[in-house]
């Protein structure tokens, strides 16, 4: 299965990196999402940011979030993965590099969707179910 089936018809979330701390909770509340891919006009991806990256800000910093910009917390290094990258290709990038969040990108490296660890757990719980219920199908059956 590729990940185009995951991501028809999903849209992405983004955010600026000059946007505030406050601004960044808002647009995660809103679009109820763990993480925002980071851009500025014109689609190149930046970097991400998800809530871990705002928890683990925190210590030390809790009485100057507000002077930081979400640029300052992002993670930079973004792994991706194309529409027609295979299930398990998402599912062993995801648990190398401990990851949850993987942009899609097409050929251009152009944003056009993301991939949550929800969204592959999904996909493979259904795959196994489905196995499941052909392999009791065929033992009742047979």
């Amino acid at each position: 299965m590729k990940v185009a089936s995951i991501i028809s018809g999903k849209t992405v979330a983004t955010i600026d990196p000059s946007s505030s701390i406050e601004e960044l909770v808002e647009a995660l509340k809103q679009h109820n999402v763990g993480a925002l891919v980071v851009t500025r006009e014109g689609g190149v991806i930046e970097g991400i940011i998800s809530e871990r990256d705002i928890v683990r800000a925190m210590p030390g910093q809790t009485n100057s979030l507000d002077k930081l910009k979400v640029r300052d917390l992002m993670s930079t290094r973004v792994f991706t993965c194309t529409s027609e990258s295979s299930i398990t290709e998402l599912m062993h990038l995801m648990s190398t590099n401990r990851i949850r969040h993987v942009p899609v990108v097409d050929q251009n490296s152009k944003l056009i969707s993301i991939v949550s660890i929800g969204d592959v757990m999904k996909i493979y719980v259904d795959e196994l179910t489905n196995d499941r219920n052909a392999l009791q199908g065929y033992i009742v059956g047979g």
